[in-house]
């Protein structure tokens, strides 16, 4: 499976031709600068969103329990975390081989752990693309309902790469939230997701890194919590403040980090948006914010809209002010 080869204006990129057949140069991975993931990967609000994933991951006993039994989370948490922002930034913004190649070393480790069980992959994987898409929505990123869709539907290209079958996998937010509707019965707070609740507010960090665990840290988790949908602050035992006033502060949060300028971010380890920036040419630079202008394109006649009122957990719809 591929996603979509073109452009956010409707063109076709150098992803490939209008037939199907690879084009000729640079090679622009799985998803290339025409996908939406490609534009929404490189914002850093996604780092919310990856907290927000572990807190929901959570909440499903067996697959917490195989984190519990076969993870060094516990004393290897900020490893784990750059690990797995590292394979996210390669599926992303790496050449095809590289991605696959990164898929190839997930899947042999889960076969050697025994976590590859695809009914527990598959609550792994759409907790995390929720919680992605819930964030960035949330967080101001203008998509509208078709370029949601989109995004859903390209990260069963993820999917594939960590051992599931794509056509099993969840391909729209409809069929995102159909997904959590079915599964929340299978959830709950118990032990082991207490456990991660509290070690994600308070992990163990050298002295010297305790003030900004408790300056910055702190406030990422809680906010990652936060976002949650009612059910899952209800399943943990803490509540959570109005979600008008959670929106506010999200909002508020990431215009703060990305004044930070991009280039400043992405060139802190392993650079994979830099690296294809280098191999495609500037104009392949995410900007999220360019898919303001798309909107009445990707949103064609017959278009079906979700207004399912959902706020998070089980595909997420928010309708944020943008800047300008």
């Amino acid at each position: 499976m591929r996603p979509d080869a073109t452009t956010p204006d409707g063109t076709t990129d150098d992803a490939g031709t209008p037939d199907g057949a690879p084009a000729s140069g640079p090679d622009p991975g799985l998803f290339g600068p025409g996908s939406v993931t490609w534009q929404l990967h490189g914002d850093p609000v996604m780092w919310i969103g990856g907290v927000r994933a572990l807190y929901l991951q959570a909440l499903h006993p067996v697959a917490v329990r195989g984190v519990m039994i076969n993870s060094d989370f516990r004393r290897d948490a900020w490893g784990r975390l750059m690990r797995t922002a590292a394979f996210v930034g390669a599926l992303s913004y790496d050449t095809s081989e590289a991605a696959e190649a990164a898929g190839a070393r997930v899947r042999r480790i889960h076969r050697l752990l025994g976590v590859d069980d695809p009914h527990l992959l598959r609550w792994v994987h759409c907790a995390a693309i929720d919680s992605y898409l819930h964030v960035l929505r949330r967080s101001g990123i203008p998509l509208t309902d078709a370029q949601a869709d989109r995004y859903v539907d390209e990260q069963r290209v993820s999917a594939r790469l960590v051992g599931l079958d794509p056509d099993e996998v969840p391909g729209s937010t409809t069929a995102l939230a159909r997904y959590f509707e079915d599964i929340r019965p299978e959830l709950a707070g118990g032990q082991d997701a207490r456990t991660v609740d509290a070690f994600l507010r308070r992990p163990p960090v050298p002295p010297v890194l305790r003030p900004a665990r408790e300056v910055i840290w702190r406030r990422v988790a809680a906010l990652a919590y936060d976002t949650l949908p009612p059910y899952a602050h209800a399943l943990y035992g803490r509540p959570a403040p109005p979600p008008e006033t959670v929106t506010h502060r999200l909002t508020a949060t990431a215009n703060l980090l990305r004044c930070v300028p991009d280039r400043l971010r992405w060139r802190l380890p392993p650079r994979h948006i830099l690296r294809a920036m280098e191999r495609l040419g500037p104009e392949s630079r995410p900007a999220p914010y360019r898919l303001r202008a798309t909107a009445a394109i990707l949103d064609g006649p017959g278009k079906e809209r979700h207004d399912n009122g959902a706020n998070g957990g089980d595909s997420t719809r928010w309708r944020t002010r943008t800047p300008g």
